[in-house]
């Protein structure tokens, strides 16, 4: 794992483009304050530009890095749940213009996968994660079902968990408003 965390940041830190597993599905990641890289994965993806991508962060307490009003209930939501939760905050800052969303908003997961945790500790910087498919097709279960058109456009893959047969699940998706207001997106 040490192997893959260190090739990963060397990649990221050129903003560069790797395909990791994370604490979901296997994901198409690079550093969320890059512009150019978030560019290049809609390109791999063959994605609109409109649609915003999830960041990942190590740390609730970096939240206030990269959102300029955290709804009250944030803090709850992220406590009690008992599977993978990102939410999409109001507004967005510090992170690359083209990842948030066009009203300003922008998708944040709190990882509890330590490969990931280190990675982003490692960067000192949040992680886009992305489901490693061609948008509209299915996410892949697992890293033998990524297509091979993604594993031949990104800069580095890692190695550990490939053998994994465990089937991924995506995470819950909750979108807050400034109040509080809560609408899931997805269960």
């Amino acid at each position: 794992m040490e192997d893959d965390i260190r090739k990963s940041l060397e990649v990221l830190k050129t903003g560069g483009i790797i395909l990791y597993p994370t604490d979901t599905i296997w994901g198409i990641g690079c550093d969320a304050t890059c512009e150019e890289a978030v560019n290049r994965i809609s390109r791999i993806k063959k994605r609109e530009d409109v649609k915003s991508l999830l960041v990942l962060l190590d740390d609730p307490g970096k939240l206030h890095n990269y959102v300029i009003n955290i709804p009250d209930i944030s803090w709850e939501l992220i406590e009690i749940a008992d599977r993978p939760l990102t939410i999409i905050y109001p507004d967005g800052k510090n992170l690359a213009d083209n990842l948030l969303h066009a009203d300003g908003s922008v998708g944040i997961r709190i990882t509890s996968d330590n490969f990931c945790k280190n990675l982003i500790t490692g960067l000192g910087k949040p992680l886009v994660s992305t489901s490693a498919n061609i948008s509209g097709k299915s996410a892949p279960a697992n890293f033998k079902a990524i297509h091979e058109g993604i594993k031949s456009s990104v800069d580095y893959i890692v190695k550990w968990r490939q053998d994994d047969s465990t089937k991924g699940i995506p995470s819950a998706i909750i979108k807050l408003g400034i109040k509080g207001e809560i609408e899931i997106i997805r269960k």
